[in-house]
């Protein structure tokens, strides 16, 4: 009896220091993790719950917040025109910019998937303006271009006598020109879509060529397919972009979202409301009605990938 009493007792000693071994090492990995958790609970979950309770209240930073429920959205969704007009021009910002910037992308990527000479100095220079584009100074530069004696009208005039409209301050080419510009920032996309090209086997090429396909028959067959999880990704990643988009829409109106509010991003509308009329209650409500749009655009989109997206494990 003795000697079974010993080896539990062993047993349960050595189970025990084996739990402070891990319990060590679990302590190591979380003193690693500890800066990023501070980081995110104060500086990422802090604020974002701060801001889903303000957006319950009227709070100006002046006085304290004074609570009165669901007010902000009940006037959001209908009492507040601007709200719907910033929708409005997002949405149709995004059904230009969001496509084309794809479209635009994938092109440039098959060029360069079959360039051999000098590829790695192309693609550097195709990525350039996604490095440059969201900075002020190239929206300023953009206003520059086509404001009424901008550059791209200084051209028109010399090619073809024909001097156009102040572009920018327009209304009905004002949207356009900020889709001009983030077509223009196609580098990072491009770049997905290289590296997606680079994967596929060019044995299926190949047997296509053998069976007498021709280029374009081989990018719908197979290039778009192949490729199907990559334009997935960048479509994702883009529609969220879109909803971001702020800086030139603020840069090249004004932060005023004109000519008559034609460039009144959701964006641009929320900072207005926060830090021009100081209505920061209000502007938290229209920050938490982003989060839950862009967040039924993702699921939406990753509900439907199952229709169009095909994974090469993927047993169907």
């Amino acid at each position: 009896m003795a000697t079974v009493a010993l080896q539990a007792a062993a047993h349960q000693a050595a189970q025990a220091g084996g739990r402070s071994a891990a319990w060590r090492r679990d302590l190591i990995g979380y003193a690693f993790l500890a800066p990023w958790l501070i980081g995110f609970l104060c500086f990422s979950l802090g604020p974002v719950l701060a801001s889903l309770y303000l957006s319950f209240t009227r709070f100006d930073l002046l006085r304290p917040a004074q609570w009165i429920g669901a007010d902000n959205y009940v006037r959001m969704f209908t009492a507040d025109p601007r709200f719907w007009q910033a929708l409005k021009v997002t949405f149709s910002y995004m059904a230009m910019e969001v496509p084309l910037k794809l479209a635009f992308a994938l092109a440039v990527a098959v060029a360069l998937d079959k360039a051999v000479r000098a590829g790695a100095l192309y693609r550097a220079l195709f990525y350039i303006p996604s490095l440059l584009g969201g900075s002020v100074a190239i929206a300023v530069l953009w206003r520059q271009i086509f404001e009424g004696n901008g550059t791209l009208n200084q051209v028109l005039l010399w090619l073809f006598g024909y001097k156009g409209p102040s572009w920018i301050s327009t209304p009905d080419t004002a949207l356009y020109t900020l889709v001009l510009l983030a077509v223009w920032q196609f580098g990072s996309p491009m770049i997905i879509f290289l590296a997606g090209l680079r994967q596929v086997p060019q044995d299926l090429y190949e047997a296509a060529s053998m069976d007498g396909a021709g280029a374009w028959r081989q990018f719908r067959k197979i290039t778009l397919p192949m490729l199907a999880p990559v334009i997935f990704f960048n479509m994702v990643l883009q529609i969220i972009e879109g909803f971001k988009a702020f800086t030139p829409a603020y840069v090249i109106s004004g932060g005023t979202g004109g000519p008559i509010d034609s460039t009144l991003f959701y964006t641009l509308y929320l900072y207005q409301e926060a830090f021009s009329y100081f209505r920061m209650g209000y502007a938290s409500a229209l920050a938490w009605v982003l989060l839950i749009v862009i967040g039924l655009f993702t699921g939406i989109s990753f509900l439907t990938s199952k229709y169009w997206v095909y994974y090469e494990d993927d047993p169907r």
